[in-house]
Protein backbone atom coordinates (compact mmCIF):
# COMPACT_ATOMS: atom_id res chain seq x y z
CA UNK A 1 0.00 0.00 0.00
CA UNK A 2 1.33 3.41 -0.95
CA UNK A 3 2.28 5.64 1.94
CA UNK A 4 -0.19 8.49 2.53
CA UNK A 5 1.47 11.86 2.05
CA UNK A 6 1.04 14.41 4.85
CA UNK A 7 -1.24 16.65 2.80
CA UNK A 8 -3.43 13.71 1.78
CA UNK A 9 -3.89 12.07 5.17
CA UNK A 10 -7.42 11.44 6.44
CA UNK A 11 -6.50 13.23 9.65
CA UNK A 12 -5.42 16.37 7.79
CA UNK A 13 -8.63 16.30 5.79
CA UNK A 14 -10.63 16.06 9.00
CA UNK A 15 -8.61 18.84 10.62
CA UNK A 16 -9.50 21.25 7.84
CA UNK A 17 -12.97 21.41 9.31
CA UNK A 18 -11.47 22.97 12.45
CA UNK A 19 -10.52 26.03 10.43
CA UNK A 20 -14.24 26.84 10.27
CA UNK A 21 -14.64 26.51 14.02
CA UNK A 22 -15.58 29.49 16.14
CA UNK A 23 -13.00 31.10 18.38
CA UNK A 24 -13.56 28.92 21.42
CA UNK A 25 -10.91 27.92 23.96
CA UNK A 26 -11.46 24.23 23.17
CA UNK A 27 -10.93 24.81 19.43
CA UNK A 28 -7.77 26.84 20.10
CA UNK A 29 -6.39 24.15 22.39
CA UNK A 30 -7.13 21.45 19.81
CA UNK A 31 -5.55 23.40 16.94
CA UNK A 32 -2.47 24.23 19.01
CA UNK A 33 -1.99 20.52 19.72
CA UNK A 34 -2.39 19.56 16.06
CA UNK A 35 0.47 21.85 15.02
CA UNK A 36 3.06 19.34 16.20
CA UNK A 37 1.52 16.35 14.47
CA UNK A 38 3.63 15.51 11.35
CA UNK A 39 0.43 14.93 9.40
CA UNK A 40 -0.47 18.62 9.78
CA UNK A 41 2.47 19.72 7.63
CA UNK A 42 0.38 21.07 4.74
CA UNK A 43 -2.03 22.79 7.12
CA UNK A 44 0.37 24.47 9.51
CA UNK A 45 0.28 27.94 8.01
CA UNK A 46 -3.52 27.90 7.93
CA UNK A 47 -3.75 26.55 11.47
CA UNK A 48 -1.37 29.24 12.68
CA UNK A 49 -3.39 31.93 10.90
CA UNK A 50 -6.50 30.69 12.71
CA UNK A 51 -4.63 30.88 16.02
CA UNK A 52 -3.48 34.39 15.16
CA UNK A 53 -7.07 35.51 14.68
CA UNK A 54 -8.05 33.83 17.93
CA UNK A 55 -5.14 35.36 19.86
CA UNK A 56 -5.74 38.84 18.49
CA UNK A 57 -9.48 38.86 19.16
CA UNK A 58 -8.98 37.45 22.65
CA UNK A 59 -6.02 39.62 23.68
CA UNK A 60 -7.57 42.90 22.57
CA UNK A 61 -11.20 42.29 23.49
CA UNK A 62 -11.92 43.52 27.04
CA UNK A 63 -15.01 41.31 27.08
CA UNK A 64 -13.20 38.16 25.95
CA UNK A 65 -14.14 34.93 27.68
CA UNK A 66 -11.91 34.09 30.67
CA UNK A 67 -11.41 30.56 29.36
CA UNK A 68 -10.13 31.95 26.07
CA UNK A 69 -7.70 34.21 27.93
CA UNK A 70 -6.49 31.26 30.00
CA UNK A 71 -5.55 29.28 26.89
CA UNK A 72 -3.32 32.01 25.40
CA UNK A 73 -0.13 30.82 27.18
CA UNK A 74 -0.73 27.34 25.76
CA UNK A 75 -1.15 28.81 22.30
CA UNK A 76 2.04 30.84 22.67
CA UNK A 77 4.05 27.82 23.83
CA UNK A 78 2.74 25.67 20.98
CA UNK A 79 3.48 28.29 18.33
CA UNK A 80 6.92 29.44 19.47
CA UNK A 81 8.95 26.59 17.88
CA UNK A 82 7.59 27.47 14.43
CA UNK A 83 9.23 30.91 14.48
CA UNK A 84 12.33 29.13 13.11
CA UNK A 85 10.53 26.82 10.68
CA UNK A 86 12.06 26.30 7.25
CA UNK A 87 8.79 27.26 5.56
CA UNK A 88 8.49 31.06 5.25
CA UNK A 89 4.68 30.95 5.28
CA UNK A 90 4.74 28.97 8.52
CA UNK A 91 7.33 31.29 10.09
CA UNK A 92 5.34 34.36 9.15
CA UNK A 93 2.09 32.95 10.50
CA UNK A 94 3.77 31.90 13.74
CA UNK A 95 5.32 35.33 14.14
CA UNK A 96 1.89 36.84 13.62
CA UNK A 97 0.55 34.88 16.60
CA UNK A 98 3.47 35.81 18.83
CA UNK A 99 3.38 39.49 17.88
CA UNK A 100 -0.22 39.89 19.08
CA UNK A 101 0.71 38.40 22.47
CA UNK A 102 3.24 41.00 23.68
CA UNK A 103 2.64 40.19 27.34
CA UNK A 104 4.01 36.71 26.71
CA UNK A 105 6.64 37.43 24.08
CA UNK A 106 10.27 38.35 24.67
CA UNK A 107 11.40 41.40 22.71
CA UNK A 108 14.70 39.65 21.97
CA UNK A 109 12.81 37.19 19.78
CA UNK A 110 11.60 40.01 17.51
CA UNK A 111 15.07 41.57 17.47
CA UNK A 112 16.54 38.27 16.34
CA UNK A 113 14.02 37.98 13.50
CA UNK A 114 14.77 41.54 12.38
CA UNK A 115 18.48 40.84 12.33
CA UNK A 116 18.30 37.48 10.55
CA UNK A 117 15.43 37.77 8.07
CA UNK A 118 15.45 39.40 4.67
CA UNK A 119 11.72 38.97 4.14
CA UNK A 120 9.74 42.22 4.33
CA UNK A 121 6.57 40.73 5.77
CA UNK A 122 8.44 38.75 8.37
CA UNK A 123 10.46 41.78 9.44
CA UNK A 124 7.35 43.97 9.53
CA UNK A 125 5.61 41.55 11.89
CA UNK A 126 8.70 41.62 14.09
CA UNK A 127 8.60 45.44 14.14
CA UNK A 128 4.99 45.44 15.30
CA UNK A 129 5.83 42.78 17.87
CA UNK A 130 8.64 44.93 19.22
CA UNK A 131 6.34 47.91 19.40
CA UNK A 132 3.62 46.06 21.25
CA UNK A 133 6.20 44.68 23.65
CA UNK A 134 7.16 48.22 24.56
CA UNK A 135 10.63 48.07 23.03
CA UNK A 136 12.35 51.11 21.50
CA UNK A 137 11.78 51.11 17.73
CA UNK A 138 13.20 54.54 16.89
CA UNK A 139 16.40 53.07 15.44
CA UNK A 140 14.26 51.37 12.78
CA UNK A 141 13.09 54.74 11.46
CA UNK A 142 16.30 54.70 9.40
CA UNK A 143 16.05 51.08 8.20
CA UNK A 144 17.13 50.46 4.60
CA UNK A 145 13.62 49.26 3.70
CA UNK A 146 11.06 52.11 3.47
CA UNK A 147 8.25 49.74 4.46
CA UNK A 148 10.06 48.82 7.67
CA UNK A 149 10.73 52.48 8.41
CA UNK A 150 7.01 53.23 8.16
CA UNK A 151 6.04 50.18 10.19
CA UNK A 152 8.38 51.41 12.93
CA UNK A 153 6.77 54.84 12.67
CA UNK A 154 3.39 53.24 13.37
CA UNK A 155 4.44 51.64 16.66
CA UNK A 156 3.18 53.17 19.93
CA UNK A 157 6.65 54.24 21.02
CA UNK A 158 6.94 56.54 17.99
CA UNK A 159 3.57 58.19 18.42
CA UNK A 160 5.11 61.49 19.49
CA UNK A 161 8.15 61.32 17.23
CA UNK A 162 8.12 64.05 14.55
CA UNK A 163 10.25 61.96 12.18
CA UNK A 164 7.81 59.07 12.50
CA UNK A 165 4.92 61.36 11.64
CA UNK A 166 6.85 62.70 8.65
CA UNK A 167 7.47 59.16 7.39
CA UNK A 168 3.76 58.30 7.63
CA UNK A 169 2.71 61.44 5.77
CA UNK A 170 5.41 60.87 3.17
CA UNK A 171 4.23 57.30 2.56
CA UNK A 172 0.67 58.54 2.07
CA UNK A 173 1.80 60.85 -0.71
CA UNK A 174 2.09 57.66 -2.79
CA UNK A 175 -0.61 55.44 -1.25
CA UNK A 176 -0.59 52.99 -4.16
CA UNK A 177 3.10 52.28 -3.55
CA UNK A 178 2.48 51.87 0.19
CA UNK A 179 -0.36 49.43 -0.51
CA UNK A 180 1.97 47.44 -2.76
CA UNK A 181 4.36 46.87 0.14
CA UNK A 182 1.86 44.42 1.66
CA UNK A 183 -0.62 43.16 -0.97
CA UNK A 184 -1.84 40.68 1.62
CA UNK A 185 -2.57 42.38 4.96
CA UNK A 186 -0.28 41.62 7.85
CA UNK A 187 -1.92 40.16 10.97
CA UNK A 188 -1.61 43.55 12.66
CA UNK A 189 -3.94 45.45 10.31
CA UNK A 190 -6.95 44.99 8.07
CA UNK A 191 -7.33 45.87 4.40
CA UNK A 192 -4.98 48.03 2.38
CA UNK A 193 -1.96 49.38 4.20
CA UNK A 194 -3.03 52.95 3.44
CA UNK A 195 -6.02 52.48 5.75
CA UNK A 196 -3.69 52.04 8.72
CA UNK A 197 -1.55 54.96 7.57
CA UNK A 198 -4.58 57.24 7.22
CA UNK A 199 -5.75 56.44 10.76
CA UNK A 200 -2.28 57.15 12.17
CA UNK A 201 -1.85 60.33 10.16
CA UNK A 202 -5.19 61.70 11.36
CA UNK A 203 -4.30 60.95 14.95
CA UNK A 204 -0.84 62.48 14.79
CA UNK A 205 -1.16 65.49 12.47
CA UNK A 206 -1.94 68.70 14.29
CA UNK A 207 -3.95 70.33 11.50
CA UNK A 208 -5.68 69.30 8.31
CA UNK A 209 -3.33 71.63 6.44
CA UNK A 210 -0.47 69.36 7.54
CA UNK A 211 -2.36 66.42 6.07
CA UNK A 212 -3.44 68.03 2.80
CA UNK A 213 -0.77 66.70 0.37
CA UNK A 214 -1.29 63.17 1.69
CA UNK A 215 -5.06 63.58 1.76
CA UNK A 216 -5.18 64.62 -1.90
CA UNK A 217 -3.10 61.59 -2.87
CA UNK A 218 -5.39 59.28 -0.89
CA UNK A 219 -8.54 60.67 -2.52
CA UNK A 220 -7.00 59.97 -5.93
CA UNK A 221 -6.83 56.21 -5.24
CA UNK A 222 -9.99 55.94 -3.14
CA UNK A 223 -13.56 55.20 -4.12
CA UNK A 224 -17.07 54.94 -2.77
CA UNK A 225 -16.15 51.42 -1.68
CA UNK A 226 -13.13 52.44 0.41
CA UNK A 227 -14.47 55.74 1.77
CA UNK A 228 -15.03 54.40 5.29
CA UNK A 229 -11.32 53.66 5.65
CA UNK A 230 -9.58 56.35 3.61
CA UNK A 231 -11.08 59.62 2.40
CA UNK A 232 -14.11 59.57 4.72
CA UNK A 233 -12.06 59.86 7.94
CA UNK A 234 -9.93 62.52 6.20
CA UNK A 235 -13.10 64.45 5.42
CA UNK A 236 -14.05 64.29 9.09
CA UNK A 237 -10.59 65.65 9.98
CA UNK A 238 -11.08 68.48 7.48
CA UNK A 239 -14.47 69.33 9.00
CA UNK A 240 -14.27 68.72 12.76
CA UNK A 241 -17.45 70.79 12.92
CA UNK A 242 -20.10 70.91 10.16
CA UNK A 243 -19.61 73.30 7.26
CA UNK A 244 -20.54 76.83 8.38
CA UNK A 245 -20.74 78.64 5.06
CA UNK A 246 -17.04 79.30 4.47
CA UNK A 247 -14.21 77.11 3.24
CA UNK A 248 -10.51 77.26 3.98
CA UNK A 249 -8.13 76.81 1.08
CA UNK A 250 -7.29 73.29 2.30
CA UNK A 251 -10.95 72.31 2.62
CA UNK A 252 -11.68 73.62 -0.87
CA UNK A 253 -8.79 71.68 -2.40
CA UNK A 254 -9.82 68.48 -0.69
CA UNK A 255 -13.50 68.78 -1.65
CA UNK A 256 -12.53 69.48 -5.25
CA UNK A 257 -10.50 66.27 -5.32
CA UNK A 258 -13.44 64.33 -3.86
CA UNK A 259 -15.85 65.78 -6.41
CA UNK A 260 -13.61 65.11 -9.40
CA UNK A 261 -12.85 61.46 -8.66
CA UNK A 262 -15.40 59.48 -10.68
CA UNK A 263 -14.96 56.43 -8.44
CA UNK A 264 -16.42 58.31 -5.47
CA UNK A 265 -19.83 58.59 -7.09
CA UNK A 266 -22.24 55.76 -7.74
CA UNK A 267 -25.00 53.77 -6.10
CA UNK A 268 -23.07 53.11 -2.87
CA UNK A 269 -24.41 55.32 -0.07
CA UNK A 270 -21.33 55.37 2.16
CA UNK A 271 -19.89 58.66 0.79
CA UNK A 272 -23.20 60.40 1.45
CA UNK A 273 -23.02 59.48 5.13
CA UNK A 274 -19.63 61.20 5.50
CA UNK A 275 -20.73 64.24 3.51
CA UNK A 276 -23.88 64.54 5.60
CA UNK A 277 -21.91 64.40 8.85
CA UNK A 278 -19.72 67.24 7.58
CA UNK A 279 -22.78 69.34 6.70
CA UNK A 280 -21.92 69.20 3.00
CA UNK A 281 -24.02 68.67 -0.16
CA UNK A 282 -24.63 65.04 -1.01
CA UNK A 283 -24.62 65.28 -4.80
CA UNK A 284 -21.61 65.70 -7.03
CA UNK A 285 -22.95 68.76 -8.86
CA UNK A 286 -23.83 70.53 -5.61
CA UNK A 287 -20.40 69.77 -4.18
CA UNK A 288 -18.75 71.15 -7.33
CA UNK A 289 -20.83 74.31 -7.02
CA UNK A 290 -19.86 74.67 -3.38
CA UNK A 291 -16.17 74.35 -4.29
CA UNK A 292 -16.58 76.94 -7.05
CA UNK A 293 -18.51 79.49 -5.06
CA UNK A 294 -17.54 78.69 -1.49
CA UNK A 295 -21.17 79.09 -0.42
Amino acid sequence: MARVKPDESPAATEWRTLLDADGSASAARRIAAILHDPRSLSLRAELLEWLCGFAESTAYDPNADDECRAVLPEVYTAVLPFIDNDDLAVREAALGVVSVLPDLADARLFQRVLASSGDRRERASAVFGLGEAGADTTSLLTDADPAIRVCAALTPGCADDSEATRLILEALRDPAAADAWFPEPLPQFDGWFRFTLVAAAIERAETFEDLLPAALAVVAVGSCYTVDSDWGPLLAKAFPTPYDGTLTSAQRSFLSAVAENDRNWGTVANPLIWLRKAGLPETRDELRELVRSGT
